[in-house]
């Protein structure tokens, strides 16, 4: 079992959501990393513990073009931002994967630089792939080379070439080190060359215990990537389509069979294949906006928090907010947003309050992470499954439907199932349960354990009362759309405050006295106690929680992990 196993990852396109310009004018960086501070709090709010983020590093435009591996992108700040980055996410118990951007880089990078001005005598001319100086092309380079997608912007890196390998390998050994992260999304991986990514599977084994590999791969055989000599995951694009066109089509056979197709894809691999599933990313559009009835946002998450795989969300669409692939542009896909336009929707946005109890059951039930999956009921509008690991069986039944449906399962040994996401509870006669599916809504049933009762049904529980059965459902909600308007038109770029009250009153337990100022003039010793205050706002404060807080004596870190606190 690796971290990654029990991963529910957040996904971040740093440049859209900071709100950076389009084109990088290469001046004084400018830190708008910063304004995503705020942002770590809200992640675990939901219940992730784990971000994917990039691109990051120096580029043209759109951040995968890449012109210097080393360095933060300008737009965002400077390598001491992305530091106190990923220190403060790590001090809340988040990993950090960086998107490697290794299959081509931009034409301002170095090496292509030294092509362009010395041509054939240029000692990086094999570092790229099919140079032609009796070709040409439209940046009337007087040669022509392979480049990625069809667009010389791109140039394709040649991943053969021992130089290249050895070039990439030292980015990654200076992103663990210098930045510690945690993994890397490798991007465009279904056009990498396998043995480049072999050479990175043993790299990732030598930099840090459990540096994850996960790369793009959009069709295909997904374990002649996934195994044990390449990559841990790649996207799951299969499963991406199923749950949407699944849902629009009343068509659970789709996914089912998607299912079952991933399932023998990884019979051989020891646990299946932990592939990374998601509804929507940075290329494609929203769900919300996918979705024919918008109800169906809630079926479609518990099956992306449910079914086999590494869930994850990318940024906004918790809050069920839309976007449209344009032809020529993804910028509605990626937008700026406000944190603060979203501050109390866990508790009055549907979408955002669903997210958040898939979160919290997710990392509460292994058999979610590790659990075979077997088929129970499948028909056109109503799906269950079972998820079971070490003895333990969870049931999960969706219904696409705009009328409730009754299902009878098999339920094992137990003798009371309890609906994670609504509490209600399901009792075993006969050795199965009658369960009611709310329409267009779906639910996660537990076996009745002291430890499985929802808090809020606890006093039922104690009384002997039962609480009437209750539906998960996003209700219809006016459009909010993600737009990006004109650059003469944008408000300002730095969108997102990290700033907090700037007064606070730290007291060590059992002193009368106190310290009153802000948080810059305290000392590492006062930032300490402050962050373990605010740690315990949020629950109980464990001896690991005190521990990495006691680690942390760097007091720039500890300045901006306590303003991360909402």
């Amino acid at each position: 079992m690796a971290w990654f196993d029990e991963a529910v990852f957040y996904h971040i396109y740093p440049l859209g959501l900071a709100g950076a310009p389009k084109q990088n004018p290469y001046g004084t960086p400018e830190h708008r990393l910063n304004s995503l501070l705020p942002w770590i709090a809200h992640i675990r709010e939901i219940g992730c513990n784990a971000l994917y983020i990039g691109p990051l590093f120096e580029s043209v435009g759109h951040g995968y073009e890449t012109t210097d591996y080393r360095r933060l992108d300008g737009r965002l700040g400077t390598n001491e931002d992305l530091k106190r980055f990923v220190d403060a996410c790590h001090a809340q118990g988040v990993r950090v994967i960086f998107d490697g951007v290794f299959n081509h880089v931009g034409r301002d990078f170095f090496a292509f630089q030294d092509l362009r001005d010395n041509r054939g005598n240029s000692r990086y001319r094999d570092w790229f792939c099919n140079v032609n100086f009796g070709g040409n092309n439209e940046y009337n380079d007087g040669f022509s080379y392979d480049n990625w997608g069809g667009y010389n912007l791109l140039v394709k890196l040649n991943q053969r070439n021992p130089e290249v390998i050895a070039y990439i390998c030292d980015v990654v050994r200076f992103w663990v080190s210098e930045f510690d992260a945690d993994g890397i999304r490798l991007d465009a991986a279904d056009v990498l060359d396998m043995d480049f990514m072999r050479t990175l599977r043993r790299l990732a084994e030598e930099v840090k215990p459990e540096f994850w590999l996960m790369g793009e791969v959009i069709h295909g055989e997904y374990s002649r990537w996934v195994n044990e000599g390449t990559l841990h995951s790649v996207t799951n694009y299969h499963l991406h389509k199923a749950l949407y066109s699944g849902h629009n089509d009343h068509n659970y056979f789709e996914i089912a069979h998607t299912v079952k197709r991933l399932c023998d894809m990884g019979s051989g691999r020891p646990g299946g294949l932990k592939l990374y599933n998601f509804c929507d990313n940075h290329d494609v559009e929203r769900i919300y906006t996918k979705l024919n009835n918008k109800a169906h946002y809630a079926p479609v998450h518990i099956l992306l928090y449910t079914l086999p795989g590494v869930p994850s969300v990318y940024y906004g669409s918790e809050f069920g907010i839309e976007g449209k692939k344009e032809r020529f542009s993804d910028a509605s896909l990626r937008p700026a947003l406000r944190l603060d336009d979203f501050l109390d929707a866990v508790t009055d946005n549907p979408c955002t309050r669903l997210i958040a109890a898939l979160g919290k059951v997710r990392r509460k039930e292994q058999a979610l992470s590790y659990g075979d999956y077997k088929e129970l009921v499948l028909t056109n509008r109503q799906y269950a499954f079972t998820r079971s690991f070490e003895g333990r069986t969870v049931l999960v039944t969706v219904n696409n439907d705009d009328q409730d449906a009754q299902l009878s399962l098999p339920a094992g040994d137990a003798a009371m199932f309890i609906g994670a996401l609504t509490g209600a509870r399901a009792a075993v006669s006969g050795g199965r349960i009658q369960v009611r599916v709310g329409a267009n809504s779906g639910e996660i049933w537990l076996p009745a354990t002291e430890d499985a009762i929802p808090e809020s049904d606890e006093a039922a529980s104690k009384s002997g009362e039962r609480k009437p059965k209750m539906t998960v459902s996003v209700e219809k909600k006016s459009k909010m759309t993600a737009t990006v308007t004109k650059a003469e038109e944008r408000k300002p770029q730095m969108t997102v405050s990290v700033e907090k009250k700037p007064q606070m009153t730290v007291s060590k337990p059992g002193e009368e006295t106190s310290v009153s100022k802000s948080y810059e003039e305290m000392t590492v010793e006062e930032l300490q106690l402050a962050v373990l205050e605010e740690m315990a706002k949020n629950g109980p404060v464990t001896d690991e929680m005190r521990r990495t807080v006691e680690e942390n004596i760097w007091h720039d870190s500890l300045v901006n992990w306590v303003k991360s606190f909402r």
